[in-house]
């Protein structure tokens, strides 16, 4: 790890200064946060910064200035991240790698230093756990969009991550599938850190955070932001904001 010393576990993610530029192009500016809620919510409308920020707490970009910790590790500490963070990126097709359920499922645990057997049956253990054990050699590419997002959060949730960060996790789902998937989220241990345009999926947070244009514009609970945030989205929606081309 570089610069000073970071205490391992010491609990949240945490981003002091935090700035990030891509081709000339400031996409967040100086945001300083400490996230330790259970249940956070970030909501901003498309091009605010969400999935950036995702990126940097996730260290798969790193910041252009400031300093981002995730439970007291540098995001590029890999192995240590690993337990740390967890990711449900909003297309599942981004995170599935392997040809069938249980090779998916197992792959997580190998990184993490399991033999590929043990690793093997603790997916099996899993699958069977959940009503799934039927899953455990079907191609991953004969699963619905549903189905591979819940094949994608087992995966997460068999490395047992500290911080679960999910990505729009219910675009392109029917409202079945969004009400059960809403249900296991919400039952789950672990602090999640829901990214999303639609307020509705954030009532349910201890804490909202509003990006706009890369930088905080609300930090409350969400019976204070998100009336604020839906009705700002309500004003621009009357407009024509959309008529500029990008510089």
């Amino acid at each position: 790890m570089s610069g000073a010393a970071i205490t391992a576990g010491s609990g949240g993610i945490i981003l002091s200064g935090v700035s990030y530029a891509v081709a000339g192009r400031t996409i967040l500016s100086g945001l300083d946060l400490t996230l330790t809620e259970p249940r956070i919510g970030i909501v901003g409308r498309n091009g605010s910064g969400k999935t950036t920020l995702l990126r940097l707490m996730a260290g798969l970009v790193a910041p252009s200035a400031g300093r981002v910790t995730v439970e007291g590790y540098d995001p590029k500490d890999r192995k240590a991240m690993l337990r740390a963070l967890g990711i449900l990126f909003q297309n599942p097709d981004h995170m599935i790698l392997f040809p069938t359920v249980i090779e998916e499922l197992a792959f997580g645990l190998v990184q993490m230093g399991q033999p590929k057997h043990a690793a093997e049956a603790r997916a099996m253990a899993c699958l069977a756990m959940e009503g799934r054990a039927h899953w455990a050699k079907a191609p991953t590419a004969t699963l619905s969009q549903g189905q591979r997002h819940y094949l994608c959060l087992l995966s997460v949730l068999l490395m047992q991550p500290e911080t679960i960060l999910l990505d729009e996790p219910f675009a392109g789902l029917d409202l079945p599938t969004q009400a059960r998937l809403a249900r296991r989220l919400a039952a789950l241990s672990q602090r999640t850190i829901t990214i999303s345009h639609d307020p509705a999926a954030m009532a349910g947070a201890d804490r909202v955070l509003w990006l706009e244009a890369g930088r905080i514009r609300a930090d409350g609970p969400p019976a204070a932001v998100l009336p604020a945030f839906t009705a700002e989205m309500a004003r621009i929606g009357e407009v024509d904001a959309d008529t500029d081309l990008a510089g």
